[in-house]
């Protein structure tokens, strides 16, 4: 499937910036079942510095905020071929040890919400595949999706507690309980083609669970699938800090107002012959 996808990130400014340093993770990973076809990235109140692989092979940009910018748009557009491989992954790549996604971090350390989810996850006798969608099925079934139910630093147990999240907290909470369950797991940000629809208001997150003889497999929750051909990978993790399309800091100002405009469409045969 060859999909074209259209991604700006506006940030607009309560005061001109004195100085500014902003994170990129906006570039797809070149994965099994994913080629990067084009990617393109245009700034505008900023400036590209640097760009390097991170420790998990995300593509970093670093940008610089232009000194006096009140606002700042970061505009990202391109085209990939992606196939279908039941979400399977494969192999570990990236210079963190296969052991360092065992281990917790502040936004997934489980709690006794947590631990009593886990306790309703059915094992299947058809082996960790079908255990872990099983554990994807308990977490959709405790947490409620709710737009803007949650923000960026809420944790795994608060979500659980709270009964509501978003697709990063399903994602969280899957990892805080694989992990439990002495699995390896990470979190993904990337771009989902949605069937109803070509517009979005945001970018997607998953989970990912290192299964022994399969390597790292995709786990939705929010939607209860495995990824398929509608996704993309753009960065990947030990939770959402890892994977965080934008982070940065800025001097002289504090952003009074953030807004996206996603698109993510499936090229036509007659649009890819044009390219």
């Amino acid at each position: 499937m060859r999909l074209s996808i259209r991604h700006t990130t506006h940030y607009r400014f309560a005061a001109p910036v004195a100085h500014g340093i902003q994170r990129l993770r906006l570039t797809p990973k070149e994965t099994q079942g994913q080629k990067i076809l084009e990617w393109n990235m245009e700034f505008e109140g900023a400036h590209e510095q640097l760009s390097y692989d991170d420790q998990n092979f995300n593509h970093v940009t670093l940008v610089g905020v232009d000194e006096g910018a009140t606002e700042v748009v970061v505009s990202c557009t391109g085209r990939v071929d992606t196939q279908d491989h039941a979400g399977v992954i494969g192999h570990h790549a990236g210079h963190m040890p296969l052991w360092s996604f065992l281990s917790q971090t502040p936004l997934t350390k489980p709690g006794p919400k947590i631990k009593s989810l886990i306790a309703n996850v059915k094992r299947s006798e058809e082996g960790m595949v079908e255990t872990l969608h099983n554990l994807s099925n308990t977490i959709r079934d405790h947490v409620e999706y709710g737009a803007g139910s949650t923000h960026v630093a809420t944790t795994a147990e608060e979500a659980v507690a709270e009964g509501q999240g978003v697709c990063q907290d399903h994602a969280h909470i899957f990892i805080s309980a694989a992990r439990s369950l002495d699995i390896p797991a990470r979190y993904v940000s990337g771009y989902l083609m949605m069937n109803d629809r070509v517009d979005q208001e945001a970018t997607h997150a998953w989970a990912e669970a290192y299964v022994q003889g399969l390597g790292w497999v995709g786990f939705d929750i929010s939607n209860g699938i495995s990824p398929d051909p509608r996704y993309v990978r753009v960065a990947t993790g030990r939770d959402y800090n890892d994977a965080a399309p934008i982070t940065g800091i800025s001097f002289g100002a504090m952003t009074e107002d953030l807004s996206v405009a996603l698109s993510v469409e499936q090229q036509n045969e007659e649009e890819q012959q044009q390219q």
